[in-house]
């Protein structure tokens, strides 16, 4: 048989996620793989060569715990010369505070939920795992005995080795000076010894991602920053070590440092200190740095300065520490993004240009294994929605946002962060039109995607009074939250209501083949009349979810689009044909919605276009004017009662918003917010893309099975759906069955004492008085099913229920 040719890649940077990727890639088949490294060989002088090698897998994001869980999976297969390239001593996480023991319950329920094993133990075991510990300081600990340390370099080695073997080539001691493209896609690149074609270009560079990403054009939102770690000199008590490390690797987090064993010395690492921001751009090469006196270029100089204050609280927490000093320490560099997480995937501005970018070692096999199959099938195996290059807006890629964001992101790594809890700059970035009406009613503004989103208004107080007896929520639940919620969800209920709906992504769409387009790539029929309003999904190949949108047909050849995130944005245009034009309209409209059985006694006074239901039916879409304000009104709503949503220009915004405000006086119209809009939705069964579902999950798993037309001419996911077998497990609606009880999401979910799936959207319904909770649960469960959800270690009971759980009859809908 002919030999079959594969494409040619090239990954620039052999650290820890080069070398993984060159291993999973030729182990895929892919076997022309060359990496080329700037330093030397095994040890080249970036992140991976200093990294501690700590490696705990569990946290909020499920998507990290995965990368992280199959990292421990393959690197504890791995040896170099009969040394293991993981050690499995555990992980614990102390708590000297009673903030951090409830944190550390609630990770204990995220490690359920993801499938990690860990328990909550006394100070008395914490003392047993780590006899160095002042036990009186310790309250608790988290301890996950799967957990442990990777050997960065030697991990490289294995990997390098077993690529090597199949095919691959590693080049230390070139520096890429470019990267050549032809007609928006990348052909190769330059070097201090030469050119090397390429079909797929991956930049793997760490802290020099953004170097890399200026050659290409491509831009690389991540900062650099320096991080202080320490050795200690020989400690008496850890005389004779006969490993390298025995005890767990050890948190403690409430002064932001870890500490691991070196032998007969202990390693210390401070988050504690100023963020340390490094331009990438100013890090010198490999023989610079030796040149200079450094041990390698991602190694500055230790700060004494921002170390006593963390020497103190080592010394109070090891007491063997006092009678010994710090023998070595520098200050290592590693990357950060604005939110925390990976930079994965293609570029659309220069295809076959990839990046696996801000990885740390603890992500590093899972992320290679993530970008080998997208790059090899076409799509991850699991869910990386969170890390896809094109998740932040234009708004959160200057580089004054990246390096304040990312300096952010380095202060909170070791903090309590509650799940609604935004960044505290720069704010405000990107306000509606409506911004300073809201900021006169009083709204608590939280922040996503840049924008200022009000979850509640002050003015509304009042409302409260008439509401009776609410439950009380423990400290954790009431945080950026207000009972005003509740009222103002009432008054949807009841009234009339106006919702702040202008971050939602709007997309125009356009074009003498712009049906052909979206009918093709989604799941539902938009063969439909122009003023018809559809729901529909966008699916992969393998029939996921991609991403749920809401199309208007405004004329024959223009759409609007409601979509979720610059994904969507970039998924179209690049599958967008010559005849399709589309554009993100987003920043230059707005949107109100108007909800509440009065909506109709709002608006219809204010145009000469009929607003009843006969005139204009639900899912509908219709262009009018509202008093001087041209509107495009879309007879849907996502709180599941009788309303519009109502875009115009975003010059236009604050007059709309002053009209629907003085027509809606007599009608007891409010402004209401994000956190009723999430209870009422929640009610509805309505579900959030990215949260209640993802790429992971199909139509018939999430209960959208409505949004697809199967009879219709072929869409994207089509083939598979009809290959796969009955869902094993679905999306399942949860009511608590004590009316005081809240969740917030992420809990595992126990079925007959066993975790069994785990909560995706949680709120309180104030309508049903009981909290909702959404959870991924074995399929089949009859409503009834008694569950136990977790809950900062607290098994809460509830119950399987029937939906839509709110009016099943959608009456209010369409009346």
């Amino acid at each position: 048989m002919p030999h079959e040719v594969t494409p040619r890649v090239i990954v620039v940077g052999a650290g820890i996620v080069g070398c993984s990727l060159a291993d999973e890639l030729t182990a895929r088949g892919w076997t022309d793989v060359t990496v080329l490294e700037q330093g030397p060989l095994p040890a080249p002088g970036g992140s991976t060569s200093h990294a501690p090698g700590l490696v705990f897998r569990t946290g909020p994001s499920r998507t990290l715990t995965r990368f992280a869980a199959y990292t421990v999976e393959k690197f504890s297969s791995l040896d170099v010369a009969g040394v293991p390239c993981f050690e499995p001593v555990g992980g614990l996480e102390l708590a000297t505070t009673p903030e951090r023991l409830a944190d550390l319950h609630r990770r204990a329920g995220f490690a359920a939920s993801w499938g990690v094993s860990g328990e909550v133990v006394g100070a008395a075991r914490c003392k047993e795992l780590w006899p160095l510990l002042d036990e009186s300081v310790v309250l608790g600990g988290f301890h996950t005995p799967g957990d442990g340390l990777a050997r960065a370099v030697l991990a490289c080695r294995a990997q390098l080795d077993r690529a090597v073997a199949r095919g691959a080539r590693f080049l230390d001691r070139h520096t890429v000076t470019g990267v050549a493209r032809e007609d928006g896609r990348v052909t190769g690149v330059h070097t201090d010894r030469g050119f090397f074609a390429a079909d797929h270009v991956v930049s793997a560079a760490g802290f020099w991602g953004p170097v890399v990403g200026r050659m290409a054009g491509v831009d690389v939102p991540l900062q650099p920053l320096a991080h202080q770690y320490a050795r200690t000199r020989p400690l008496p008590e850890l005389s004779g070590a006969s490993a390298e490390a025995t005890r767990p690797i050890l948190r403690f987090q409430d002064a932001d440092l870890y500490f691991r064993e070196h032998g007969d010395r202990i390693g210390i690492g401070s988050y504690a200190h100023r963020p340390l921001p490094v331009d990438p751009f100013a890090v010198p090469p490999y023989h610079e740095a030796r040149a200079a006196g450094r041990e390698m270029p991602s190694s500055y100089p230790f700060t004494e300065e921002d170390w006593a204050p963390s020497w103190a609280e080592c010394r109070r927490l090891l007491p063997a520490l006092r009678g010994t000093e710090i023998e070595s320490g520098f200050n290592g560099v590693f990357s950060f993004t604005p939110d925390g997480m990976p930079l994965l995937g293609e570029s659309r501005e220069l295809r076959g240009f990839w990046l696996a970018e801000a990885v740390w070692v603890t992500h590093s096999a899972g992320v290679a294994r993530a970008v080998a199959e997208w790059m090899v099938d076409g799509r991850p195996s699991i869910d990386v929605h969170d890390c896809d290059v094109t998740r932040f807006e234009e708004a959160q890629r200057s580089p004054a946002y990246v390096r304040e964001r990312g300096s952010q992101q380095f202060v909170e790594v070791y903090d309590v962060i509650h799940p609604l809890q935004p960044m505290e700059r720069p704010r405000p970035l990107r306000v509606s039109p409506f911004y300073p009406r809201q900021q006169e009613l009083g709204a608590y503004f939280l922040e996503g995607g840049g924008w200022e989103r009000p979850h509640w208004y002050e003015a509304n107080a009042p409302l409260v009074a008439g509401l009776g007896e609410l439950p009380a929520r423990d400290d954790w639940a009431a945080r950026h939250w207000s009972p005003i919620a509740a009222a103002e969800a009432r008054a949807t209920r009841e009234r009339v209501a106006l919702y702040d709906m202008t971050p939602l992504r709007r997309l125009e769409v356009t074009g003498p083949g712009a049906l052909d387009f979206l009918d093709r790539l989604t799941s539902n029929n938009l063969r439909k009349k122009p003023g018809a309003v559809t729901y529909t999904l966008l699916l992969d190949e393998s029939g996921g979810i991609r991403s749920d949108l809401t199309v208007a047909r405004l004329g024959p050849e223009h759409f609007q689009v409601g979509a979720n995130s610059p994904a969507d944005l970039d998924h179209l245009l690049r599958h967008a044909p010559d005849d399709v034009h589309i554009r993100d309209i987003t920043s230059g409209t707005c949107c109100v919605g108007v909800w509440g059985p009065l909506a109709r006694d709002l608006v219809q006074p204010l145009t000469g276009d009929d607003f009843s239901h006969e005139g204009f039916g639900y899912f509908r879409a219709k262009r009018t004017h509202l008093g001087h304000v041209p509107v495009t009104a879309l007879r849907l709503s996502y709180v599941g009662e009788l309303g519009w949503e109502l875009y115009t220009t975003a010059d236009l915004g604050l007059r709309l918003w002053d009209r629907l405000w003085e027509a809606g006086r007599d009608l007891g119209v409010i402004a209401a917010g994000r956190s009723a809009f999430n209870s009422l939705r929640l009610e509805k069964g309505y579900r959030a893309w990215g949260t209640d579902m993802t790429c992971e999950d199909t139509p018939y798993e999430a209960g959208l099975g409505f949004a697809v037309r199967m009879d219709k001419e072929h869409f994207t996911g089509q083939d598979a759906l009809r290959a796969r077998p009955e869902p094993t497990r679905t999306l399942t609606p949860l009511l608590l069955d004590d009316p005081a009880a809240v969740v917030l999401g992420k809990e595992p979910v126990h079925l007959d004492g066993v975790p069994a799936g785990y909560v995706t959207s949680a709120g309180y319904g104030y309508t049903l008085g009981r909290c909702v909770a959404y959870a991924w649960l074995p399929a089949g469960l009859a409503p009834g099913t008694g569950v136990h959800i977790e809950y900062f270690g607290e098994k809460l009971p509830a119950t399987v229920a029937e939906e839509p759980l709110f009016d099943p009859g959608m009456s209010r809908l369409r009346r």
